[in-house]
């Protein structure tokens, strides 16, 4: 065998598993299908501005660790998400907090005021909800619902909301202050020189080989490794024995304008169905540098086909019933290991994947 590990996949979970492996002093092979490094947090630069070409991604996490292996491969700036949401041309922050309620309600001052009218219109859920447009009201009441949730919501999985599962709802972030900072994560933020050069610096001294697909010579990829760790779709790899599996995509329209500034913030929703895409992100507005004209991208949620990539897992009751065939026939596959966003049939954020990642490691090298 010519290397240790054939890593079949250039995204953070593999780029993190290769780096691991040639710390150890490990023969590693990473091939990817795509022209690129990165994965779908690939950034690419255009006009001195850093261009996530697959949607927005911020970092964060409570983890040091995670943290500070991260920013060995690149200095994070200090960005903090504050997104924004326009229905029916009046704009509310998110997530929910004090200046999103006394936006929606004229009497709103205090906490109390908020919670007040929070905790009235919850009531109209009197029994266990049984899809995504009660466990919201359950959650936040109908006026948050109908104008920062449904609309949104349908676009993005193009369903009603009385037509999907309560579960893709488990939790709506409300806060009973001032603060427009999306997350809670103490560590937050992008590197500057982006996503790419990050994971470039990852795979450095890792032989890498780009427009390879693994699964068009199978077999010659297997002979030349001990270990393959796989990050494409279960499904694909097993020739679709069971079935497809069902995902979301997302269709990214971007336009360069010769102006300075185009909204304000780099991250900005539409939660009116009537408008087609879902957000429009500013790119130059993650690291705030002093650049001329701007970069947004408007990004549309598309029924997913071959043709597609795949961004959103719908973990439905069928597709994790599907997947759990497709994970119980893996386990026989002694010398192939799935990880990833697409092995696991996740959706899992950055943060989340470099502890999968990181565990998955531990376990294969004392094996």
């Amino acid at each position: 065998m010519k290397y240790d590990y054939l890593i079949v996949g250039a995204g953070l979970f593999g780029a993190t598993i290769a780096n691991l492996a040639k710390k150890d002093g490990k023969k590693v092979l990473v091939i990817e299908k795509r022209n690129h490094i990165a994965g779908n947090i690939y950034t690419e630069e255009i006009n001195n501005i850093q261009v996530h070409k697959y949607g927005a991604h911020i970092f964060r996490t409570n983890n040091k660790t995670r943290w500070n292996y991260l920013n060995k491969f690149g200095e994070f700036n200090n960005f903090i998400n504050s997104p924004i949401a326009i229905y029916k041309k009046q704009l509310y922050n998110l997530p929910f907090n004090m200046n999103t309620f006394s936006k929606i309600w004229k009497d709103v001052f205090t906490p109390e005021d908020a919670l007040r009218h929070i905790k009235k219109e919850k009531q109209e859920i009197k029994k266990k909800p049984k899809n995504l447009e009660e466990q919201a009201i359950s959650l936040v009441g109908r006026t948050i619902y109908k104008k920062l949730i449904k609309g949104y919501t349908e676009k993005q999985w193009g369903k009603k909301c009385k037509d999907l599962p309560p579960e893709i709802l488990k939790r709506i972030p409300v806060r009973f202050t001032y603060n427009n900072n999306y997350f809670n994560d103490i560590y937050q933020g992008i590197p500057k020189e982006g996503y790419t050069k990050l994971i470039g610096n990852m795979l450095k001294g890792i032989k890498v080989k780009l427009n390879c697909n693994y699964l068009e010579n199978q077999e010659k990829y297997n002979k030349i490794a001990n270990k393959i760790i796989y990050t494409g779709a279960i499904d694909e790899y097993y020739n679709y024995c069971y079935g497809e599996l069902e995902y979301r995509s997302l269709k990214f329209e971007n336009e360069i304008l010769d102006i300075e500034n185009y909204q304000g913030n780099a991250v900005v929703n539409y939660t009116e169905y009537k408008i087609p895409y879902t957000r429009i992100i500013e790119h130059k507005h993650f690291n705030n540098k002093d650049i001329k004209g701007t970069i947004i991208t408007k990004e549309y949620p598309q029924q997913w086909d071959k043709d597609k990539e795949p961004y959103y897992p719908i973990n439905d009751e069928n597709n994790n019933k599907l997947y759990n065939k497709y994970k119980k026939l893996s386990k026989k596959d002694v010398k192939v290991i799935f990880g990833g966003r697409l092995g696991l049939y996740q959706y899992i954020d950055m943060d989340e994947t470099i502890e999968k990642a990181m565990k998955l490691y531990n376990k294969i090298r004392s094996e």
